[in-house]
């Protein structure tokens, strides 16, 4: 119920904390008061700190009219929910500086599922792995180097959207058959195991948005 109030001011036990327990509920109005809201100065705490006292209601009701909540004793609940609020109110204005760049959970999530689902919208076109990959392609496609990847992508996208294509691919296997290409023979400075599969499939992904970028 109050659970992510209690985890933003840190409080010990935010998935225990049971305010139906009398000692316990007092406890936390105490540490909240001393650690979180300081609306008295400490030498004005005492009253609220002796939790065994029978006028400790009183001290409670009387606290609760200086901070200007507007809830009563008897609301116990909502005035647990008032007062964490202005707890977090009071601690957001103590380290604005600390909490201004967060941003809430769900707008979190929202965009690392956004970046989940298509991690090539952030693709670095200078990173090292990319560069390999496309220089990797290239040379197993015959394609002349230069010094601009993305012009080699653009190379590799006009080759395989004219040859390599399932269409293209079903033409030429119904003109001739073709001759088996032994990998294995041929220098390409990598494994042309997994690796080379790995690359295939991500640069042929790729592909698909190079039109965005070239």
């Amino acid at each position: 119920m109050f659970r992510r109030k209690l985890t933003a001011l840190d409080y010990h036990n935010p998935t225990g904390f049971n305010y139906k327990d009398e000692t316990e509920f007092r406890n936390f109005i105490v540490w909240l008061e001393d650690q979180k809201i300081r609306h008295y100065k400490i030498e004005d705490r005492g009253s609220l700190r002796n939790i065994h006292s029978s006028d400790w209601p009183k001290f409670f009701e009387k606290y609760l009219r200086d901070v200007s909540c507007p809830f009563k004793i008897q609301d116990r609940q909502e005035a647990i929910d008032w007062l964490l609020g202005l707890a977090v109110r009071l601690e957001y204005g103590d380290n604005a500086e600390k909490y201004k760049d967060l941003v809430p959970d769900n707008t979190k999530n929202a965009d690392n599922a956004a970046k989940n689902a298509e991690p090539l919208i952030n693709l670095d076109v200078n990173n090292p792995d990319f560069k390999a990959g496309v220089m990797a392609l290239a040379n197993l496609l015959q394609i002349q180097r230069h010094d601009d990847y993305l012009v080699m992508l653009k190379a590799i996208r006009i080759l395989v959207q004219e040859r390599l294509t399932q269409d293209a691919v079903a033409k030429a296997n119904q003109a001739k058959e073709g001759l088996p290409v032994a990998l294995d023979k041929h220098i390409l400075g990598f494994d042309t195991g997994v690796f080379l599969i790995k690359q295939m499939q991500f640069l042929m992904k790729v592909l698909k948005f190079c039109d965005c970028c070239i």
